[in-house]
């Protein structure tokens, strides 16, 4: 380990390395989305942090899916990147690395891994018989099977028989290792839900998974025998690692791990959790690498109560979304609005609902408003006031006070709604504040302290109220920050980064007297329900 970065100064966590047989869809933009937050969350405290995305480009389901449109497979793998890319861009992605499979940095990591396995006893030649589901990339047991022979994740495709002679992994070798890795880190596997998934399916019994394929031409070879290809996800996994090199480091593993391994959080999925929780883990085993802190899988999307899909004629464009109500609503209804962990559910009547009443009316308006009784009342400078004006017990100093430590609490354990509900205490508390003080009466009675006392109760209440959100929010965070007279950029990583700025900015009471505010205008404007909804 390098010892400039402690292993309690890092963070490092990862999306998957999203599948490239199709345009990016609202599931990759969802964990991408929750990914970012937590890396900007982890930002604000001062820390070392990786966020890693990337692309999974190998395997038969790539090669039949160029093929079907008459490119190769890198080029047909080039073009979904450059829409993966774009689309991270949009929805404000600040991600540290992407990491692409067919990378010839990679190959040469999953060699020198496969090789560690190998001299490890770990890989032996056999014959594998069974069902193989093409767009998941593995086998399935008859029973795992729908009872017209389709996978239950891809119930338009039949599995396919298959009979050849296959590299396996001895997966079963590690049932004990697992079983006393999941027993003596609880956390390991996040939520509960999909920690008693893994259980019980360990408890089965593990079998061996073949890590090679024959005919295949779309993947690395395996070193010993070329005749061979890696399986995909023995191959994509891998990608997490490559992605761990500096740009300057020479690649092999020993310089891939020596900085940023382990990673605190793989962020995924529940479609894949057995990829992640159970093989990934265990190959790690054999090659004697330390595990991961925490895999986290989330639930599924669903669009008006109805799973989405093509063939409904239901599916969710993302681009088209943000396209529609910029990136920061987007953010914000897929990071609040759904419980993170369990599945949740797209409706744009209620996206609208929830946009309309947190960011324009409850946030918006509040900020707006009384930056306009401030220009009204107090010709528009900022109150000659501080924190100190204000006794301990003043009701939004006290939740102010308490704000942060509710909050870093819900960041931490991945509770974003917990987190909103938190910050949006104080907001609703500062709109009732404005309406049992009414500071418009104390105006017209001269009481032109007590005014100024309100005001900025007020503003400093969104002021923190803004910070905390930043990672969700991030563009109507700078917006709000800019009305009260700051220069701090939420999409400055640099700035950010920086001890002080959380040490000043999280506690309640940072505007200073003789602050010079900026210019009131609204921060989100109400949307209308379309009349088609």
């Amino acid at each position: 380990m390098n010892q400039s970065i402690s292993d309690n100064h890092k963070f490092v966590l990862t999306t998957p390395l999203y599948y490239v047989n199709d345009v990016p869809h609202i599931g990759s933009a969802y964990t991408t989305m929750v990914a970012d937050a937590i890396a900007r969350f982890q930002r604000l405290q001062g820390k070392s942090v990786l966020l890693i995305t990337g692309t999974d480009e190998h395997g038969q389901k790539i090669q039949r899916t160029a093929e079907e449109k008459g490119l190769e497979p890198q080029e047909h793998c080039d073009r979904i990147v450059e829409q993966f890319k774009a689309l991270w861009q949009r929805l404000n992605i600040q991600y540290d690395r992407f990491s692409r499979t067919t990378d010839p940095s990679h190959q040469t990591i999953v060699q020198e891994f496969f090789q560690r396995v190998w001299d490890k006893g770990d890989i032996y030649l056999d014959q594998q018989q069974g069902w193989y589901c093409v767009s998941c990339e593995e086998f399935k047991d008859k029973r795992e099977l729908n009872e017209d022979g389709t996978c239950p994740l891809h119930p338009n495709k039949k599995a396919e028989w298959r009979d050849e002679e296959n590299y396996f992994f001895r997966l079963s070798k590690y049932q004990k290792p697992l079983e006393e890795l999941y027993s003596q880190k609880p956390d390991f596997i996040q939520p509960e839900t999909r920690r008693n998934e893994v259980l019980n399916f360990v408890k089965q019994g593990l079998k061996d998974f073949s890590t090679s394929r024959v005919n295949l031409d779309w993947g690395f070879p395996i070193p010993t025998d070329p005749s061979h290809t890696i399986y995909v996800w023995f191959d994509a996994l891998l990608g997490y690692v490559t992605a761990l090199l500096e740009p300057d480091q020479k690649v092999n593993l020993t310089n891939a791990l020596s900085r940023w391994w382990p990673i605190n959080l793989h962020l995924i999925g529940k479609d894949i959790l057995r990829f992640h929780a159970v093989y990934w883990p265990a190959m790690l085993m054999s090659a004697e690498l330390p595990i991961p802190e925490r895999v986290f899988g989330h639930g599924f999307l669903t669009k008006d109560g109805l799973k989405m899909g093509k063939s409904l004629g239901n599916t969710l464009d993302p681009l088209a979304l943000v396209d529609k109500y910029g990136a920061d609503a987007v953010r914000y209804y897929f990071i609040k609005a759904i419980d993170f962990g369990k599945d949740g559910d797209f409706s744009e009547t209620r996206f609208i609902e929830v946009l309309n009443a947190d960011l324009a009316n409850n946030l918006g308006n509040l900020l707006n408003r009384t930056l306009g009784m401030l220009k009204k009342y107090c010709q528009g400078n900022g109150p000659q006031l501080t924190a100190a004006d204000y006794p301990e017990t003043h009701p939004l100093k006290v939740i102010g006070q308490e704000l942060g430590t509710k909050v870093i609490k819900a960041y931490e354990t991945l509770q974003f709604k917990q987190a909103c509900e938190e910050i949006f205490t104080l907001i609703n508390a500062s709109n009732k504040y404005i309406d049992d003080i009414a500071p418009w009466s104390l105006f017209k009675q001269g009481k032109q302290t007590e005014v100024e006392l309100v005001l900025y109760a007020v503003l400093e209440s969104v002021r923190l109220s803004a910070y905390w959100l930043s990672p969700i929010i991030p563009n109507l965070s700078n917006d709000i920050y800019q009305q009260l007279g700051f220069d701090l950029d939420f999409n400055n990583k640099t700035q950010i980064n920086q001890p002080n700025i959380f040490d000043k900015h999280a506690q309640w009471g940072e505007i200073s007297a003789n602050k010079n505010l900026g210019k009131a205008r609204p921060i989100f404007a109400k949307i209308e329900l379309p009349e088609d909804i």
